[in-house]
């Protein structure tokens, strides 16, 4: 997985392979609607460009760890992440 990357303007938090999006919420960051609203439309942007993105938030990361990495390997089974470079 690739941190920090920037596409399309935005940056998202993990790229993995060429398609799949992970992005992890803390609450500094989005907590406010205004966050939240941003957080959608950055969302449709990348799926409209090709990408699959997941997003959890920092009560996931920490305490379900497991769970996260389980939807996380899901994605990966089905192909989300292979593929050509959405354009």
């Amino acid at each position: 997985m690739r941190q920090q990357v920037w596409i399309d303007g935005h940056r998202v938090d993990g790229l993995i392979g060429e398609c799949l999006i992970v992005q992890l919420d803390g609450f500094a960051h989005h907590s406010t609607a205004v966050d939240r609203r941003r957080d959608i439309e950055a969302d449709a942007r990348l799926r409209l460009r090709g990408y699959t993105v997941l997003r959890f938030d920092d009560v996931q990361v920490l305490f379900h760890p497991d769970e996260v990495a389980e939807v996380v390997l899901m994605a990966m089974a089905q192909g989300l992440h292979r593929g050509a470079r959405p354009a």
